[in-house]
């Protein structure tokens, strides 16, 4: 590498603020930041659904019948955090999360796992493109 040319951008610190931005508003029911988290078209596989959705505005609407159904996000909490930066543009973030969620006058606790694939957009900002939920192992 010549003395001129700059290095690639290390992306983690930035993708480990995108996320901790993502989980802070999916933690505070912030639906408006929470949604701006994610490219429009992004996908997501939940444990909790039985198909695919195929985009932004699809899980939108899935979120908006769990809402008139009482469903509200009571709290969020990650930890284990892992990110890999694969390139300049393309980083997988991994964690553990603990929620808690009201649906009606009933709360419940869940330990997941998630996956979510965040991409560089023009501006250098990183939206989210995929997620992916799964359920802790019970050990």
């Amino acid at each position: 590498m010549s003395h001129d040319a700059v290095p690639p951008v290390n992306g983690e610190a930035e993708v480990l603020d995108a996320a901790g931005s993502l989980v802070e508003a999916f933690g505070a029911h912030d639906t408006a930041a929470y949604f701006a988290s994610f490219a429009p078209d992004a996908t997501f596989l939940f444990h909790t659904h039985d198909r695919p959705l195929r985009s932004r505005e699809a899980y939108r609407e899935l979120w908006t019948s769990w809402e008139q159904d009482g469903f509200q996000v009571v709290s969020c909490a990650s930890s284990d955090r892992h990110v890999q930066v694969l390139t300049d543009d393309v980083a997988v973030f991994t964690h553990r999360v603990h929620t808690v969620v009201r649906t009606g006058a009933a709360e419940e606790s869940l330990d997941e796992r998630e996956t979510i694939v965040f991409r560089r957009e023009a501006g250098g900002r990183w939206s989210a493109v995929h997620e992916h939920l799964s359920p802790m192992a019970v050990s």
